[in-house]
């Protein structure tokens, strides 16, 4: 029976539509958007201030359609935002979130074509690619501003530079010397001369989350780009500044150099930056969800993107051959053999820790390159066998890698001088690199007899997307003392270089070609597939047989503007498949566009998942934008290998973070599918560690072993995880974990991968039993009553017998029905008299255990009696009898049919450090921020923060007597409207 209570409450609170259709809310101009935009429901729920800005764009342009009502609606925010003043003095800016298809260039020119109108005709633009600046100039003639010229600041000299218009400026360039000449040695300096002291103009920081690097984790130094991006902004404090990124928000950590939002710094809860990213992670992606509401409560921010309707989502687990699982078992072995190898030698050869941390470092990178191309070859037939069915059947294919591995390519060329025999492999040309110049890094040409000192070794591995810190647990020690020449340490060194390289020429026959190449070639050559990446050449099959190398340059056509015009060639329908890395995803456009002859429908295959989830979502944005004739379909091709679920997972944790702050609900990315490869968070990490305890019996197990698993599973896989993950302090390598076990042999990897995903599972459950687990944001529906400014809310959502009966009519399945409590793969839809449908889905096994079936009138006072006494008395005083929170006085809602809540609502981020005082001392700093939905039975929607009821009484207090402070803030921005003549005549014409 007490069992049947605690079940009871798995029931918790319900997720709403993710989406909601967006139009402008507060702004009544400019004709209808060309597509369906979408906005988050949870940012959809807060009212964005009211517009008193009076707009100078002329009224052909918005009665023409040239900006869409969307894109007035941010222009007009984005005016309006800058004519405010942060507490020091420095001019408020604008953070423009939308997704590709909105049409962000448009509303960029807008917001310069506005300050132009009224006299200020300097501004700054910067973004990633020169190429972008011919973007930059159409955007701004469709809109009607053909006369504002826009200059690439690598191609003026001399200064000053030009004396109005735009300079377009990638962020490289902000951090470059000049090459004029004169004065101004630096283009920083250049700049800042042509702004002057008192500049006003705009600048615009597009695909802003390129200088995202300015607060580092760990020792890591912060990038010039984004501390050249914050000394801009502090030199100019009256700069027009706007921030847009679809991608430029994904963690808020990377918010440092937003530093003119004023969510930081003076007047505001959080003195520091530091301050404020401690807070926000401290609470987990709640808080996030908080700032995302609030910056558009404020109107500082906007976030719509493209509606997803039509666009399908497909994850297509790749299977392994038999071939394939004995070539990557061979490649196990050998760097097994490789890191034997290499301690050895380094203890040989008595290496300095400098240069044995190097060693690793090099090592483990180009351990976990190598296995990834594994990971990536492994998919490529089954993508040539889907992009030739889908082309068969109409549609055309956009290919996504990141890497070319066109360094590879060079070397093998340069090696063959000059010519090859075969396609170049790249898993061949990182493992023969890495044994070729690491083995031992520099072997001294001068030997000199030294005492062999006793070993240790100090790992550190580094790649594309992560390092490793110092690891002295990877240490063997050495304790003979014996005498060895230098000159016999380094002849041993050299052979064991030779018997490496002698066993990767045995295994290279087996190992796959360079995956770019391949795929090109099998898609029928360069004459059937559009190629937009950054190398300069390739290798290619010739009419005879024989392979060769050529530049991807062709006689009228220069290696600069290759992509651009392999993109038109795409959309022309003169080829039909496109392959894109990551030179190609941020600007081109690839859509299936109603002005293009190409309007097949695309169907964008990802084959190597970006590191990270700001590559991905540019590089996802390329087929699916504005003014398409059909939305694409998405297909994700991940091996049934489990480690590559780690290059996944890297993926689908800023995906997480990202849709909370760029799109104010982290649920948004959940429909893309991804969310279930997101093990990098803190259920991972403990339900790592506790895997790995179990595994060397310092702990007891939280699940079983995969029963599948032929032989003893611990036994398989001790070795190996000690080998790779596990030394003295367990805790310090779980993160290496997702690294390392692409090194294992296949059966044990994916076994491996299985407990681990099992014991998160049961590690999740568990926080959710104990109410520690975050939810994101959640809906309530049929509120009953709400009252004052933290809103008392009653719930109902217990299931009469009337509505029972109806649901139970409508089913007619022969194991529907009513079963009675107390008698694991089919899964079943559970209602209960007092707490309705449960979104806990039960297997049947489960069900059958708990339960017995009865006859509808067996069921039916048994209900009425659950349902009537659940409106007051709880779940264990209803089972036993009695209740032991009731017993002393204390109230018990659990199994309650009605349950109240009290929700914080307003600008919650005002109050920040307030709420988390109380939040702190009563109930803890472990405690989730939950954001909640309602709609009350009127109809009234709030959105808000749940307070714990012990927390209630404090907080209201405390806010009570900050009152006085939030009348004098009104009156003070009520007084800065009457000194601004402008804004208060366009409130009567809005």
């Amino acid at each position: 029976m007490e069992e049947e209570a605690e079940e009871e409450e798995d029931e918790e609170l319900g997720h709403a539509e993710t989406y909601a259709e967006y139009m402008p809310m507060k702004l009544r101009i400019g004709l209808r958007h060309p597509d369906p935009v979408v906005e988050t429901s949870s940012l959809s729920s807060v009212k964005p201030p009211n517009v008193w800005y009076r707009m100078s764009i002329p009224e052909e342009t918005v009665d023409r359609g040239w900006l869409s009502a969307l894109q007035l609606e941010a222009i007009t925010y984005a005016a309006q935002q800058h004519e405010t003043f942060l507490p020091n003095g420095d001019r408020a800016s604008y953070l423009i979130g939308d997704g590709a298809g909105v049409g962000k260039g448009r509303t960029i020119a807008g917001i310069i074509y506005e300050n132009y109108l009224l006299g200020r005709k300097r501004s700054l633009w910067f973004s990633v690619s020169n190429d972008l600046k011919y973007d930059a100039e159409r955007d701004l003639k469709d809109i009607g501003a053909k006369n504002i010229q826009v200059h690439s600041l690598n191609k003026v000299r001399g200064c000053p530079l030009v004396k109005k218009g735009v300079i377009f400026a990638t962020y490289s360039s902000l951090i470059g010397e000049s090459q004029s000449g004169g004065k101004y040695k630096t283009r920083f300096k250049q700049l800042l001369h042509w702004c002057g002291e008192d500049f006003d103009g705009v600048i615009v920081y597009d695909e802003c989350h390129k200088a995202k690097n300015v607060c580092p984790i760990g020792s890591s130094k912060p990038t010039k780009t984004g501390l050249a991006v914050l000394e801009l902004q502090n030199k100019l404090p009256k700069a027009r500044v706007v921030y847009a990124s679809a991608t430029g928000a994904s963690e808020p950590r990377n918010m440092a150099y937003m530093n003119r939002l004023g969510i930081w710094g003076e007047g505001t809860p959080f003195r520091e930056f530091s301050n404020f990213i401690q807070a926000v992670e401290r609470r987990g992606v709640g808080a996030m969800e908080i700032v995302a509401m609030d910056m558009k409560l404020r109107g500082m921010y906007i976030a719509r993107q493209l509606s997803f309707t039509g666009v399908t989502f497909k994850i297509e687990e790749v299977p392994l051959t038999t071939h394939y699982i004995k070539m990557y078992n061979k490649s196990v072995r050998l760097w097994v053999a490789a890191r034997e190898k290499f301690q050895a030698a380094a203890n040989l050869m008595e290496a300095e820790q400098r240069m044995k941390k190097s060693m690793w470092g090099q090592f483990w990178s180009a351990h976990q390159r190598f296995f990834k191309y594994l990971c990536i070859a492994s998919k490529v037939r089954r993508v040539v066998q889907l992009a030739r069915e889908e082309v068969k059947n109409g549609k055309c294919v956009v290919i996504g890698l990141q890497s070319t591995g066109e360094a590879r390519t060079l070397e093998a060329l340069e090696e063959g001088g000059g010519e090859l025999n075969d396609f170049v492999s790249t898993p061949v040309k990182v493992q023969s690199a890495k044994f070729k110049t690491n083995l031992i890094i520099k072997i001294p040409q001068k030997p000199e007899k030294r005492k062999r000192k006793s070993g240790g070794l100090s790992g550190s591995s580094s790649d594309d997307s992560e390092s490793e810190e110092s690891d002295k647990d990877d240490a063997e020690s050495d304790d003979n003392d014996s005498c060895m020449t230098s000159q016999d340490a380094v002849e041993d060194a050299q052979q064991m270089k030779r018997d490496l390289l002698d066993q990767l020429e045995k295994l290279a026959q087996d190992l796959p070609p360079n995956t770019l190449d391949e795929l090109i070639d099998e898609l029928g050559g360069p004459d059937n597939v559009a190629e937009m990446t950054g190398r300069k050449g390739r290798v290619v099959s010739n009419d005879d047989g024989s392979i060769s190398y050529e530049s991807r340059s062709e006689l009228d056509v220069p290696v600069e503007i290759l992509n651009l015009t392999e993109k038109q060639r795409f959309m022309d329908g003169e080829k039909n498949i496109a392959i894109i890395s990551e030179a190609a995803s941020s600007g081109i456009s690839l859509q299936a566009d109603r002005r293009v002859k190409n309007q097949r429908r695309r169907v964008h295959m990802t084959l190597e998942l970006p590191w990270s989830a700001d590559r991905a979502i540019q590089q996802f944005g390329r087929t699916h934008r504005s003014n398409q004739v059909t939305a694409p379909e998405y297909v994700f091709l991940i091996s049934e290998l489990a480690g590559e679920q780690r290059f996944a997972s890297i993926v689908a944790k800023r995906l997480e973070s990202l849709g909370a702050l760029t799109h104010g609900d982290r649920r948004a990315t959940e429909t893309r599918d991804l969310s279930r490869f997101n093990f990098d968070n803190k259920y991972g990490r403990n339900a790592l560690e506790i895997v790995m305890k179990s595994i060397v019996n310092l702990d007891s197990p939280l699940v079983n072993p995969p029963s599948d698993f032929e032989g003893d599973f611990y036994k398989g896989v001790s070795g190996q995880i000690l080998e790779r993950t596990i030394g003295r302090n367990v805790h310090r390598r779980c993160w290496k974990f997702l690294n390392r076990i692409l090194g294992m042999a296949v059966q044990e990897q994916n076994a491996l991968f299985q407990y681990f995903s099992d014991t998160l599972a049961a590690v999740i459950q568990n926080a959710k039993k104990n109410g520690r687990y975050d939810m994101g944001i959640l809906a309530i529906f049929h509120v009953v009553n709400t009252v004052s400014i933290v809103c008392q809310v009653s719930v109902e959502r217990g299931m009469s017998w009337e509505d029972a009966t109806h649901a139970w009519a409508e089913q007619s399945g022969p194991d529907d029905g009513f079963y009675e409590v107390n008698s694991k793969k089919r899964l079943f839809l559970v209602y209960r008299p007092n707490t309705g449908k449960q979104l806990k889905l039960e297997a049947y096994t489960d069900i059958k255990k708990k339960c017995k079936k009865v006859l509808s009138d067996d069921a039916k006072q048994h209900w009425i009696d659950q349902y009537k006494s659940s409106a007051e008395i709880c779940a264990h005083a209803y089972w036993r009898g009695n209740c032991k929170k009731a017993s002393v006085g204390l109230q018990c809602e659990v199994g309650l049919r009605c349950r109240t809540y009290y929700v914080l609502c307003g600008s919650v981020l005002s109050v920040w450090t307030k709420v988390e005082g109380v939040l702190a001392s009563v109930s803890g700093t472990n405690v989730k921020m939950q954001i909640v939905r309602l709609r009350t039975e009127d109809g009234q929607r709030i959105v808000g923060l749940i307070i714990p009821a012990n927390c209630v009484s404090p907080l209201t207090n405390i806010l009570s007597s900050s009152d006085q402070s939030q009348q004098l803030a009104v009156q003070q921005q009520q007084k800065w409207q009457q000194l601004h003549p402008q804004s208060l005549s366009h409130v009567h014409n809005t």
